[in-house]
């Protein structure tokens, strides 16, 4: 059994066990599995936990299959593909919110599948053409390190945020890699469009959050140390990550869901097209996306399933709670997909750290 991971493609130092990617790479593209075993490539940013679980137990099933997962970036995952188009690498990509998906099915580097459990979705959660179906629902929240700041004391909503005494102390992933703060920033513009009928004032407020802001960290590993160590006491990200991380590393985190309402993500699945194992990719795609392994994901890794057909009593008690208290966003999803790529290059120019230059 091999396994590897990145913490970010953007770095020199994209290794796995110590071994340059592009050499594991080749490796999988030669079929180059334990003891001529069939190497099935995994993209995905689900993190070792989950995908370490399901790589054991699809593997126990499937015998014959070497399961091999690269963890990076929902983005740094739709530009790999991108960059690998004309020669495919990976056989599933396995998590990254619908945005990613579309604008990776519209490009051809996605490859129609209709899953067993197609009916059990919402049509808002799934690809018309089959390319991508959810698999959870992901809520973005405003965490916070619960020894330096008490619940009471923690912000209650977005703008909460953007109070001065919070300058310096804010911490954010970087968001050119990471799906869960692009889905955050462009869901402020958004929300912007649907009052005003501009995104001046989304613009704005992305403004006075980098004055808040301490700094943008690489990689979640990162931003979890950080936050841990007080080097920044908060911070903007999903919920299932941050209940992940006091559930597993007990590091002091608490979280509130937005009062005004917070961007709820559909994440995904999807086989690549032109994949040199698809038969396998797509026995893969079904093991963790039954109702067995959606309910394993709910309980052992906080993950809010996109199926609906689950029972809300066989759901953990904050998962119910959440679903309860979730208010999604207001704003034009399409409006969204249509204008993040712009959105975030003029950020990125215009923005970032500009309270500092």
């Amino acid at each position: 059994m091999k396994v590897f991971r990145s913490v970010s493609s953007a770095s020199a130092g994209v290794v796995a066990r110590g071994v340059p990617l592009l050499g594991l790479v080749l490796l999988a593209a030669c079929g180059g599995g334990s003891g001529g075993k069939t190497v099935l490539t995994v993209y995905s940013p689900h993190g070792k936990e989950l995908l370490e679980y399901y790589e054991k137990g699809f593997e126990q099933a499937h015998p014959g299959v070497d399961v091999q997962w690269v963890d990076m970036g929902s983005q740094e995952v739709l530009e790999r593909l991108r960059a690998e188009k004309a020669n495919p690498q990976a056989d599933v990509w396995f998590g990254a919110p619908a945005e990613s998906f579309d604008k990776a099915a519209r490009e051809g580097l996605l490859a129609p599948y209709t899953p067993s459990w197609s009916a059990k979705v919402a049509p808002a959660s799934h690809d018309a053409q089959g390319r991508w179906y959810g698999t959870y629902l992901t809520p973005e929240v405003i965490a916070y390190n619960s020894q330096a700041v008490p619940a009471a004391q923690a912000p209650r909503d977005w703008d909460d945020v953007l109070d001065p005494r919070w300058k310096g102390k804010v911490l954010v992933r970087d968001p050119i890699a990471s799906g869960s703060l692009r889905a955050i920033f462009g869901g402020i513009l958004a929300r912007s469009v649907a009052q005003t009928g501009s995104t001046a004032a989304g613009w704005e407020w992305l403004k006075r959050l980098d004055a808040n802001t301490k700094e943008y960290v690489l990689n979640p590993a990162m931003l979890y140390q950080k936050l841990g160590r007080q080097e920044g006491v908060i911070t903007l990200y999903n919920m299932p990550d941050i209940a992940t991380l006091e559930q597993r590393t007990r590091t002091p985190v608490g979280y509130v869901i937005p009062a005004s309402g917070t961007p709820l993500l559909v994440d995904g699945i999807a086989l690549v097209q032109g994949a040199r194992h698809a038969a396998v990719a797509r026995q893969f795609y079904e093991y963790v996306t039954t109702e067995r392994a959606m309910l394993d994901a709910a309980r052992r890794f906080l993950r809010i399933p996109a199926r609906t057909d689950l029972p809300a009593d066989s759901l953990p008690g904050w998962i119910q709670e959440a679903n309860r208290a979730i208010k999604p966003m207001p704003g034009d999803p399409k409006l969204v997909a249509d204008s993040l790529d712009a959105w975030m290059a003029q950020w990125d120019a215009n923005v970032r750290n500009s309270s500092r230059r």
